[in-house]
């Protein structure tokens, strides 16, 4: 039998309300069940009234029901043409404004000039890595992010180095946000419940502007570049690995042992190293 928490209760009572939606693999559903996970993410969250919250992949609607609760509109960007008639025929749409299309080719700098921005949501295990990338290309303009992720994701997201989890995603979110995982939640949480465990993660974007110059790139495609190809392969020593960035002598210059292997360098140390290879080109 399919479970509707009561904060996923239709108001409208309406056609749509009245049959099951089908989780639709494609696009990697599961929604959240757990009114107590609800309640844990929306005082995370702390909407405030002025805020401009953007919920990404609101599906039945049981977030965007207590964040409408603290706030005098909302706007969410769902994919499945299903949900979002649902959507609208319980939320009016002087309250929820609904932009239908993929999370991954929004454009996030529509709401440059809006007041503070969150964005939120329990995102598809299947695109959450590319998702988060293109999140971060915004990061100047949002305040804070919360999400629902997979549990190994969000592992490998606040890594630290030397450990077997920390990698690229860890690196290019660290350098360009604070992170902390919020709460581990169980399958039993969502419906369908997935294979494994999920984790709230809140995500602080960094004020360059306010940061000391050393810890800022001079070069962010170089950077990415040159994290990408440190931990390629993973095995392989840096003098092999960033042989195209200066190899060992870039390393030895900046006191990194050429024997080093990508996941002992912090994620200060792939900035020197991004920085020095642009001084020295």
């Amino acid at each position: 039998m399919w479970f509707c928490p009561p904060l996923a209760l239709n108001r409208g009572g309406g056609a749509c309300a009245a049959m099951k939606h089908i989780p639709r693999r494609r696009f990697g559903q599961h929604f959240l069940v757990s009114p107590g996970v609800i309640r844990k993410i929306v005082e995370a969250i702390a909407p405030q009234v002025g805020d401009t919250v953007v919920e990404i992949g609101p599906g039945l609607g049981a977030l965007t029901a207590p964040l409408l609760e603290r706030l005098d509109h909302l706007h969410v960007i769902e994919i499945d043409r299903d949900l979002i008639a649902r959507l609208r025929e319980r939320f009016p749409s002087e309250r929820l404004t609904i932009h239908a299309g993929d999370a991954l080719a929004f454009d996030f700098s529509a709401f440059k000039s809006a007041g503070r921005l969150k964005v939120v949501g329990n995102l598809p295990y299947n695109i959450s890595t590319p998702l988060l990338f293109h999140l971060a290309r915004y990061a100047d303009q949002i305040a804070e992010m919360h999400f629902m992720l997979q549990k190994e994701v969000v592992d490998r997201m606040v890594a630290a180095p030397g450990s077997a989890a920390y990698g690229r995603l860890s690196v290019m979110l660290q350098y360009r946000f604070r992170m902390e995982r919020l709460c581990v939640v169980p399958p039993g949480a969502f419906d369908p419940p997935p294979q494994v465990d999920s984790a709230l993660v809140r995500m602080i974007p960094v004020d360059f502007a306010k940061a000391p110059s050393e810890t800022v790139v001079r070069d962010a495609a170089l950077f990415a570049r040159l994290v990408m190809a440190a931990f390629s392969q993973r095995r392989k020593m840096l003098r092999n690995t960033l042989r195209e960035f200066g190899g060992e002598a870039c390393l030895a210059k900046l006191g990194i042992p050429p024997t080093a292997r990508a996941e002992e360098l912090s994620v200060a140390d792939f900035v020197r190293l991004a920085n020095a290879v642009k001084s020295d080109g």
